[in-house]
């Protein structure tokens, strides 16, 4: 076996980003498309710096994550202190910065959620929700919305309905889809065209009794649908969803990853329903970037399940050093009122995206809550056709002027541009994003 090198013969004498690109394609995995072509070299606040000079306006906080901006000097501090003293231990240990942040999360939750499993990724947190629910049920049936995104790991991918679900052979079984309420594209109509949310529901469970085995276990759902596209269900739709699960026995598991910790103006996205899940996940905002996720229950489930065994003993469960930067998150949202922060942005970004939509017809729809927002294009308002070579164009025209965006294209909708800035993001920020889009779309439909 040749001792590794810091480059290969075949690229030793290129340029050193031509190496870069030489070194990525020949050893990097592809795990989700192409990658930008562009080599990111730092990243502080709502930018980030490409290593030939570029500052990106980051739209989409990294992956829906760095809620405090890149690089939050709180957040820094605090990797740099725990890392020299107590970064990881053995899975049964414990340490204060991980019963601290249990505490602090339920202190921001109502009743009865106060037990807490601290994991690592969004997927990790459904996988053990999922798990607990099977368990304290005794049943193995779970329902999840037909758009859905909840993991990349065997029990969330399959209830992860809007990609990645062909070609791996069999889901786990006893997993059931149902339709999502979109209100832009409704399928089941009241007579003024708008959507009948109720009647869907109705007929959805209908069809889930039909097909279920009598092992139903869970429903498990996002408040708000981000990689479906910014689909955020109806005032009443949660309520009702309870008390389907309610009725058949059923735990419902609310995801939180991208809604969670202040994003939508409150800091749970549930908040708006009056509902309380069974289980909460939450991940991407809580670590603000970093690896750390989460699973919060009551008291009652949390005992049924020790009773019965519950077992998820990971590597990286209750780490200190992630832990502490949960900490650090509760820290800041609180001190400079975030939530506070996300809705007022929030209103600030809406009205400029109307702006946006009163200049450009391709503008099919907008929507979201706080400071996590869909535009949905189209070529036609009336009919809602889609473009997926439309949201490509967009989308690359930003990246091109100096904004990251990321776009959703699934069969049955038009391209839907998500974003989702810091909460630390300025108005002078979301200007500058807003002007860059209304430039990238204009150019993108001058060649239509």
């Amino acid at each position: 076996m040749a001792a590794p090198t810091d480059m290969t013969a075949s690229t030793a004498a290129l340029p050193a980003g031509e190496t870069f690109w030489a070194d990525a394609d020949r050893h990097l995995v592809r795990y989700g498309g192409e990658f930008s072509r562009e080599i990111i070299d730092r990243a502080a606040g709502s930018f980030v710096f490409t290593a030939d000079g570029r500052k990106i306006l980051d739209f989409t906080s990294g992956q829906m994550s760095a809620i405090l901006g890149h690089s939050h000097p709180a957040i820094v501090e605090t990797v740099q202190r725990q890392v020299a003293t107590l970064d990881h231990l053995y899975s049964g240990m414990l340490s204060r910065p991980v019963v601290d942040l249990a505490r602090r999360l339920a202190d921001t939750l109502p009743a009865p959620l106060e037990k807490v499993l601290l994991l690592t990724t969004g997927a990790e947190s459904n996988e053990a929700a999922i798990r607990m629910a099977k368990l304290v049920t005794g049943r193995h049936e779970i329902v999840s919305f037909a758009r859905s995104w909840h993991g990349m790991t065997q029990a969330a991918a399959s209830a992860t309905y809007s990609a990645g679900r062909k070609g791996y052979g069999p889901a786990a079984p006893g997993n059931f889809a149902i339709p999502v309420p979109n209100a832009y594209r409704p399928d089941y109509t009241t007579a003024d065209g708008s959507l009948d949310w109720r009647r869907q529901l109705d007929f959805a469970f209908d069809l889930i009794d039909a097909q279920s085995t009598g092992s139903l276990a869970a429903c498990l759902v996002e408040p708000i649908l981000s990689s479906g596209g910014i689909i955020e269900p109806p005032v009443g739709y949660f309520a009702a969803l309870q008390a389907k699960c309610r009725e058949r026995g059923m735990l419902l598991i609310l995801d939180e990853a991208q809604t969670g910790l202040c994003r939508t103006g409150t800091w749970y996205a549930f908040e708006r329903d009056g509902v309380i899940p069974d289980i909460l996940t939450l991940s991407k905002t809580l670590g603000a970037g970093l690896p750390l996720a989460a699973v919060v229950t009551s008291a009652e489930i949390e005992q049924q399940a020790h009773r019965r065994g519950f077992l998820f003993f990971t590597t990286h469960v209750a780490d200190p050093l992630v832990a502490a930067v949960g900490n650090t998150v509760l820290d800041v949202l609180t001190a400079d009122r975030l939530d506070e922060r996300a809705q007022s942005l929030g209103v600030f970004l809406r009205e400029g995206l109307m702006d946006l939509a009163g200049r450009h017809a391709v503008v099919g729809d907008i929507r979201g809550r706080g400071l996590l927002a869909g535009l949905e294009l189209v070529v036609d308002r009336e009919t809602k056709q889609s473009s997926d070579e439309l949201g490509e164009r967009v989308t690359r025209r930003c990246l091109e002027l100096g904004l990251h965006m990321n776009i959703v294209q699934l069969p049955g909708m038009g391209g839907v541009l998500r974003i989702a800035p810091p909460l630390t993001a300025t108005e002078e920020e979301l200007s500058l994003g807003l002007a860059v889009l209304d430039e990238a779309i204009g150019d993108a439909c001058s060649v239509l």
